[in-house]
């Protein structure tokens, strides 16, 4: 499996972005008003400069007291994330989330951001794709065919 398909079993679920220059306060709102746990940081051409997780905001506040009060989003995002493209298998994604200790990796086809996709979102498509050759396995077994004496 692809995250191509990954991204079209998540239909057109919009990008979620910032600026490097927005509060931390605003990207937690926006981050808590679309459930979601990570946002694209963009310039003002829309183009993509850092990426912002929930757990760059936890390492910032550990890192700043406990306190993020005037704290820019450049403050926190990371400039060169580790990235996918669509047509990247489902196990590489799963690899590098798993090696980088990342939850979040956003999709580009060539300099274009076309998605991003969670563990989640990965977990699920694994979980479709076994039970899809479940039911293949089960059909076959079924319909096994009978030996000759």
């Amino acid at each position: 499996m692809f995250i191509r398909e990954i991204l079209s079993f998540k239909g057109g679920d919009e990008i979620f972005s910032i600026t490097p220059g927005d509060d931390v306060a605003l990207a937690v709102e926006r981050m808590v008003a679309n459930d979601v746990g990570s946002l694209v940081v963009k310039n003002a051409k829309g183009g993509m400069v850092g990426f912002l997780t929930e757990r760059d905001i936890m390492k910032g506040l550990r890192r700043q007291g406990c306190t993020l009060k005037d704290t820019k989003v450049s403050d926190l995002m990371v400039t060169e994330p580790v990235v996918a493209t669509p047509d990247d298998t489902i196990d590489y994604a799963r690899d590098a989330m798993t090696k980088a200790r990342i939850s979040h990796l956003p999709v580009l086809d060539g300099n274009k951001l076309v998605g991003v996709i969670s563990f989640y979102d990965v977990a699920k498509a694994c979980l479709r794709e076994a039970n899809f050759e479940n039911s293949l396995l089960k059909r076959y077994i079924k319909h096994w065919p009978e030996q000759e004496a």
